[in-house]
Parts: structure tokens; sequence; C-alpha cells
């Protein structure tokens, strides 16, 4: 029986949370990643090198990585973080090794596939574009911010609502992708940042209207937590609007997959403090945007708010087996 192809589609810890749970599982697996990250290792690099910033494909190859004894110590130095002052504090060692291989073997595709090689990753990781885009908002009073760290971290206008975020220049799908997309059996769009993670992917020419006409079940993981200057506010039936407005889908997605389970006291201290409320299903307005709600405990246990992998590979199993 072939494997069911499933196609991750996301950045940053959000798709590493969803590939280390379902690389487990006999998938024919791809993650599709972002690439508009300005800020830390990824946004230096950029500047320095003029590279595309590889920091979330990073951690996707480290999700896939194959867990062998063997491989153990390589995959722990590609996720190593130099600490201490000078010119490396603060890079990671897997950002450094895909700069080196780009180098080394003349393109991004190429650096990708090298460090895949050495990781026998189980699955693919292929980059949204390699157009070099910035990603941009627009707010609702007219500021305008530029750059991906600039949307995710402001410190100003906090109440004031994004109205709507745009590339500069115009970032064209990596043909790769939308093959896979247009083969797979199940997408599965999210859980992450909705506007610095998500739906930079669906500002990609070419990659929403892959998904519309891609004949897979379409699968959103609602994020667990609200982000201040991101999402304030915001419950399930917003994400969900985004999502669907910026995939230009006139049709509800096929699947909401959200958590039901409450956060320990530890951890609701720890984000309330920080401005960060758990996303309520408001299954009313939901009805419109989705075909079915699956809502299942999927939080980890321990002091971050995350995805626990397990819980979250099994709920997505069972949709994916429908396919």
């Amino acid at each position: 029986m072939a494997k069911k192809r499933v196609v991750v589609i996301g950045g940053g810890t959000g798709n590493y949370q969803t590939l280390t749970g379902l690389k487990e599982h006999n998938l024919d697996l791809t993650a599709i990643v972002a690439t508009t990250d300005d800020g830390g290792s990824s946004g230096r690099l950029r500047e320095e090198l003029g590279q595309l910033p590889l920091g979330d494909v990073r951690q996707c190859l480290i999700a896939l990585a194959n867990d062998n004894d063997a491989l153990v110590q390589l995959k722990e130095l590609f996720g190593y973080r130099f600490n201490g002052a000078g010119g490396l504090s603060g890079h990671s060692f897997g950002n450094l090794a895909l700069a080196a291989l780009t180098e080394i073997t003349g393109d991004v595709p190429n650096a990708i596939a090298a460090a895949s090689k050495l990781l026998k990753i189980q699955g693919q990781v292929i980059p949204v574009t390699l157009t070099n885009s910035i990603l941009k908002a627009r707010l609702q009073n007219g500021t305008e911010l530029v750059g991906e760290s600039e949307i995710g971290q402001r410190y100003h206008d906090l109440d004031v609502p994004i109205e709507s975020i745009y590339m500069e220049p115009k970032a064209f799908a990596f043909a790769p992708s939308l093959n896979a997309i247009l083969k797979a059996d199940t997408i599965v769009i999210g859980p992450g940042d909705i506007y610095t993670s998500i739906l930079p992917n669906l500002l990609v020419d070419g990659i929403s209207e892959a998904i519309r006409n891609s004949k897979a079940q379409k699968v959103y993981v609602c994020n667990l937590m609200t982000k201040p200057g991101e999402s304030t506010g915001f419950q399930a039936s917003d994400f969900l609007r985004l999502v669907c407005k910026y995939l230009g889908y006139f049709e509800p997605l096929d699947y909401l997959l959200i958590n039901n389970e409450k956060l320990n006291e530890r951890q609701y201290k720890k984000y309330s403090s920080a401005g960060q409320q758990p996303v309520k299903l408001d299954i009313m307005n939901c009805k419109p945007l989705v075909g079915r709600v699956v809502a299942l405990p999927l939080i980890s246990k321990n002091v971050y708010a995350r995805h626990d992998p397990t819980k979250l590979s099994e709920a997505l199993l069972t949709i994916i087996n429908e396919s």
C-alpha cells in the first residue's frame, strides 16, 4: 500500500512540532517552508552573504533527521547556538552549515539536499520560494512595518491590528513546492505565528492557487496562544478567516484541529504575564469556514505552551487516514 503523501506548510517551531511527531509514522512527508526571516542568525547571514534565510529550513531538517545513535551528535550540532561575545555569538551552527553548503554546492536547493543526506532525513524539505523578498505589513492606522522581525516582535502600536501583509519584490513559487502540493493527499497548514510563519507562504505567487486546485484534504492546525501585535484577542475563527482570505478560498477548509486542554498553572502565569491568552474555539463562527472541527488535548506538559508532537501527530493521523 502506497504511503499517504502529506505536505506540511508553515515555518518555525510549529513545523518542528508537527514534523517531529509525523515522522514516526509511515508517511511520505514534505515540509514547505517560509523564507522571509530577517532576524537573529538567519537575518545576519542574509544581510552579510546575500543568501536566503534558512533558519526555518534548518528546524525542519532537524525535526525530520533520523534518530539513530550514529546521528544524535550531528542532529545536536545542527541545533547548536553559539554563546558569549564575538562574531559567532547568537549564530546557529546549522544556519552556518547551510550557508557554507550553499556556497559549496552553488545554490540553496543543492545545499538543502546535501544537508538532508547528512542528517538522513525522513521526508523532504522544500523552500516555498527562492525569491529573496521582504515581508511587509500595513497597520490599520497606515503605519508600515518592514521585515518579519519587526512585524513579529513590534513594541509599539500593539493595540493597532494588522490590516494586510505583502512581499516586495513579488515572490514566485519554487516549482517542487507546487508539485508536492498538487500531489498531496493531505495538506496541513500550521500551527505557527499567523502573519509571520503561515501567511507568508500563501503570499508566494502560485502557492494559494495550487492549494485550491489540489484534491488533498486541507487541515488547519490552530495556534494554542494569541500573540501581542499579531493576534491579540483572536479566537479560532479569526485565524481561519485569515487563512481562507489569503488562500482566496471561497469554500470551507476541510478540518480545523484545535486544542481543548487547559494550560497548567505555570504555563498560564508565564504567558498571561506576556499578554498572551489561550485561543478559544468559537464554533458557531467557525462553521461557515470549515467542514469539521476536531478539538482534542494537544498541549505539551512542559513550561512552554507548545503542541505535543505525539498528541498532534496521532490527531492528524486519524484525519490523514480518512483521505
